[in-house]
């Protein structure tokens, strides 16, 4: 029996926002109207390339990286692209999504993005 296909990739965009006058940086700001549009383009951008049923967008909360929001994870490959617009978002998709080819200045400073915890 055939089982129900996965996505190819997994990308978690943080939708997160403070509240005005907060002065906590996060991934949708009030003062950055480009910010509150990055998710919509991510999903547009992926139908239009004809993607969207091998890549699967999902809106989260923090992803623990206000810093350097806007950000998102992709998966697999635990890559995290980070200040974040439409531009970029497109180039990764091209790129990282369709090319196979991390785009390495939009990821995360390594200090930043250490190795993973271990569970115990």
């Amino acid at each position: 029996m055939m089982g129900i296909p996965q996505p190819a990739f997994y990308i978690f965009k943080c939708q997160q926002s403070a509240p005005p006058g907060m002065p906590k940086p996060s991934c949708v700001s009030q003062n950055n109207p480009e910010s509150q549009q990055l998710m919509q383009h991510l999903s547009q951008t992926l139908m239009q390339k004809g993607i969207i049923g091998n890549v699967q967008p999902i809106q989260t909360s923090c992803l623990g990286r206000c810093q350097q929001g806007p950000v998102i994870l992709v998966e697999p490959g635990h890559t995290m692209y980070v200040g974040l617009t439409k531009e970029k978002i497109t180039r990764i998709i091209e790129e990282h999504i369709i090319g196979g080819n991390i785009v390495e200045e939009y990821v995360i400073p390594e200090q930043m993005w250490g190795d993973p915890m271990p569970v115990s």
